[in-house]
């Protein structure tokens, strides 16, 4: 199964190299050192003060609070315990860093806090750091920490309107198709109905007749006017029920079908064995109604993993798992192949679509290689409306 602590721990690629990038310049900075290194203190310590911010950095965008709180625990640990530099790749970088990831990506009231924990570390610079009390600093490290948050927060802010707008066009969208579904649902029980009473009344008819002629035996021409009429009314019956059925019949250039659910997962794992990759599907919890757009695109990341590990993973098996919560519905995909972190590592658009349908519902999607080998990909969407990040 999906080692999920592991996965959420792990470092993304942007963050390692955020926090790469902070300790090339700081140490630079300090060692070479560069015009922007300020005061007097010891290269040792502002060393470890930037090494244990850029660590702090390695969360900036799964905890950015964390990283925002790096700046003043670091640099503040760091100038208790001996005189250091005042540096800008190595101290404001980072912060300036932190406070962006937190404003973008922080959910809830995390942009607040970290704004709130920035402006109380700015504030401390100001009173108790002499090089940084000239106006023109202050004005300069204020202003430049504001409009990092902002910016943040305005990407933060229309990458929301920007999922619910999509979230909505696709909701309208599976509700179209399912009102149109049930229109022709609905117009063809009534077809059926027709077809039924035609037939019925047709097959009456005839056998009412065919009673009177077997009735009226010896009277030939009787009973050649009564074939001649149970002829007639049957290849009238015949006619209609052909026309009837024609309108039922769906051709191969006009398919109508719903969008699909998770009650078609058994059909996608079959399809997966029976295109050479020996596939299980697992169902826990209680079943319910599911919200359409939720349903569908819980069915689409499934779709889309399974697709992965035909055409990369080179596995020998692969597991679905799927359960009902009582606030959320989860699907897991696992598989043993060794080509999966290599062909899915987060840069393919199917991993990323994936994760943009999680995120249009509030959800998580978590992916990537398991400790014990083979890949696994987890989307977790809750079940009452909420906005995405």
């Amino acid at each position: 199964m999906l080692d999920r602590a592991a996965l959420r721990t792990r470092p993304t690629r942007t963050e390692m190299v955020l926090a790469g990038g902070v300790v090339v310049l700081g140490t630079g900075e300090v060692w070479v050192p560069f015009s922007s290194r300020q005061g007097s203190g010891s290269g040792i310590a502002a060393t470890v003060g930037v090494v244990l911010v850029a660590v702090a950095l390695l969360w900036s965008r799964r905890e950015p609070l964390l990283a925002v709180l790096g700046f003043p625990v670091v640099w503040g640990l760091v100038g208790l315990l001996s005189p250091t530099y005042l540096l800008f790749y190595g101290a404001m970088v980072p912060l300036e860093i932190a406070v962006f990831m937190a404003a973008r990506f922080g959910r809830g009231r995390t942009p607040l806090y970290a704004a709130a924990v920035a402006a109380a570390s700015l504030l401390g610079l100001d009173l108790f750091v002499s090089l940084m009390q000239d106006p023109g600093e202050i004005t300069f490290h204020w202003t430049v920490t504001a409009l990092v948050w902002s910016a943040g927060f305005g990407l933060r802010t229309l990458e929301r309107r920007a999922h619910a707008s999509m979230r909505r066009a696709i909701d309208a969208e599976v509700g179209a198709a399912e009102l149109a579904m049930r229109a022709v649902v609905d117009e063809r029980a009534r077809i059926a109905r027709e077809l039924h009473d035609i037939v019925a009344h047709s097959v009456s008819s005839m056998v009412v007749q065919a009673g009177a002629a077997e009735a009226a035996a010896d009277d030939a021409d009787y009973v050649r006017s009564t074939l001649a009429s149970i002829r007639s009314t049957g290849n009238d019956a015949l006619a209609e029920m052909r026309r009837l059925v024609s309108v039922l019949r769906v051709t191969d250039d006009a398919p109508l079908a719903p969008q699909p659910r998770l009650a078609a997962l058994p059909a996608l794992v079959e399809r997966t064995t029976a295109e050479g990759t020996p596939t299980r599907l697992k169902v826990s919890g209680e079943a319910g109604e599911l919200p359409a757009g939720v349903d569908l695109a819980l069915y689409r990341i499934v779709q889309e993993a399974l697709t992965n590990v035909r055409r990369h993973a080179r596995a020998s098996r692969c597991e679905v798992c799927l359960h009902y919560g009582p606030d959320a519905v989860s699907v897991e995909v696992v598989d043993d192949g060794p080509g999966g972190a290599d062909d899915t590592s987060g840069s393919g658009h199917g991993l990323i679509g994936m994760r943009e349908r999680a995120d249009l519902y509030g959800g998580e999607l978590v992916a990537g290689p398991m400790p014990s080998g083979g890949f696994a990909v987890r989307a977790t969407l809750p079940l009452s409306p909420t906005s995405g990040r």
